[in-house]
């Protein structure tokens, strides 16, 4: 009998067991009162029970007809419930990204507001996680990943750069000096902080120097680059980090280049990331062109700082940065 429910006939007896009459009913459903009866009839002879009886021109539900009222109501109410969630979240304008914390805390959270002026209307969602999206898993429209843009089978595009060198407050540094006037010696000397996640380490860089030494232990190691920027800030060392996140500390003087000896590297590192087939959806084309136009005047800004700061910019290809730093950690 399960196969052959009438769905039709069935919303038909639910309308005029909770409206307590056929003309009601036939209101509700836009339909005839004569069309209604005879959905009821059809629906009695299928169960082969009566479901109302008639009492002084009402119609009353029977034990049976009660029972199944009580299914055929939760079930309706249940469709109609998630018919208009349905209906709502198709009017609503939603995007939903993931980003890596300090980037997005730091470098696109102040600049959100400038977005959402742009393109009003739209519902935000902002993941801040260092774990990538499994877009085939997960309801998200686009990644702004960190990393070096080696993601097979995903849309990818370079949007920010780095900009790495070795950096201090201006209070650690005359300690340094005063330890040594060479920007290596210093740097033997130094407490150097180590931002574990981050593409650009230390043993890399001091490597590429000539100076590694015994320097591949760290006094001072941070899994987020906002609290080893900090803690350099504070002058509790130097810090191998991006000019991109710690652009204010630079700006305010609160860090400064550890020295004009060593050029700034310029690598790609952030990018917008989703399967091709999500650059098919407005939002994604309208984020994307924002952080085309946000990351270029970005670079620009960073790097005429630099220079101003007395600093040398090296740009480097992330895949070719990446390969050596792989040599440099075996």
């Amino acid at each position: 009998m399960g196969h052959d429910l009438n769905l039709n006939a069935m919303n038909y007896f639910e309308a005029v067991a909770r409206l307590g009459g056929v003309s009601k009913a036939a209101e509700e459903l836009g339909v005839s009162a004569s069309a209604v009866s005879q959905q009821i009839r059809q629906l009695e002879q299928q169960f082969g029970v009566r479901l109302f009886r008639r009492e002084k021109r009402r119609l009353i539900l029977t034990l049976d007809g009660e029972r199944l009222f009580q299914t055929t109501t939760q079930a309706f109410r249940m469709m109609r419930d998630v018919r208009s969630a349905i209906v709502r979240q198709r009017e609503n304008r939603h995007f939903i990204m993931r980003v890596s914390p300090s980037f997005g805390v730091r470098w696109l959270a102040p600049r959100l507001k400038g977005f959402l002026d742009a393109n009003p209307g739209w519902d935000l969602r902002v993941d801040g996680a260092p774990d990538f999206s499994d877009f085939e898993t997960e309801i998200v429209d686009l990644d702004l990943r960190y990393g070096a843009g080696d993601w097979s089978g995903l849309h990818q595009e370079a949007v920010v750069h780095d900009f790495v060198l070795p950096m201090c407050s201006p209070s650690y540094l005359e300690e340094l000096k005063e330890q040594s006037g060479d920007p290596i010696g210093q740097l033997l000397k130094a407490r150097l902080i180590d931002s574990v996640k981050t593409h650009f380490r230390w043993d890399f860089w001091l490597a590429r120097h000539g100076a590694m030494g015994g320097r591949m232990v760290y006094p001072l190691r941070f899994d987020r680059s906002t609290m080893a920027i900090q803690v350099a800030a504070d002058g509790a060392g130097v810090v191998l980090e991006s000019a991109t996140l710690a652009s204010k500390e630079l700006e305010r003087g609160d860090l400064l280049p550890l020295s004009r000896a060593f050029e700034v590297i310029k690598v790609p590192t952030y990018w917008l990331v989703c399967p091709s087939r999500h650059t098919n959806r407005r939002i994604v084309r309208l984020f994307s062109d924002w952080m085309r136009k946000e990351g270029s005047a970005h670079d620009a800004k960073t790097a005429d700082m630099l220079r101003g700061l007395g600093c040398t910019i090296k740009e480097e290809e992330s895949t070719l940065l990446s390969r050596d730093i792989d040599d440099a950690r075996q």
